[in-house]
């Protein structure tokens, strides 16, 4: 059983992106908390509903290019549990030359605490031979950049 997702209103346009997930029982570890491993997968799982609600996937098709990861940087500061409400939020940072850093949170919903935040260094690269390709600005364009969203 994957989490239940629930998109919120929002525009493509909106800088910040956010939906909601409920815990499901394959993600809890022997501690019986939210996996430290499946905060990685959902930031991925973000960033990907997010550039495609953005429209980003056209135009990097279109380059030949995808975008892949440079390194995740992740702060753990509450467990959360099964069936617990989590708002994810994602943004992107800033756009250099061929990278781009994306942070994210993790809000329990019932009581609006913190639980991890993160940020993910992307590379934009060829498709076929993974050299790293400057940004284009059609790709570029994509997303109203939010530097200071309380950080990760």
């Amino acid at each position: 059983m994957s989490p239940a997702w629930s998109s919120m209103t929002q525009t493509p346009s909106d800088p910040m992106y956010r939906y909601e997930l409920t815990v499901p029982p394959e993600a809890l570890d022997g501690n019986g908390h939210v996996n430290n491993v499946q905060y990685v997968q959902w930031m991925q799982a973000a960033a990907i509903r997010h550039y495609e609600s953005a429209g980003g996937v056209p135009p990097t098709l279109a380059a030949g290019a995808t975008w892949v990861v440079r390194s995740h940087n992740v702060e753990y500061l509450r467990p959360a549990f099964l069936d617990d409400r989590i708002e994810v939020q994602t943004w992107v940072v800033d756009l250099r030359r061929v990278r781009s850093l994306r942070r994210y949170r993790f809000l329990r919903v019932a009581d609006g605490k913190l639980l991890v935040k993160g940020e993910t260094d992307w590379v934009f690269v060829d498709a076929r031979s993974g050299v790293p390709l400057p940004i284009p600005q059609v790709v570029a364009a994509v997303f109203t950049l939010l530097p200071d969203a309380g950080g990760a």
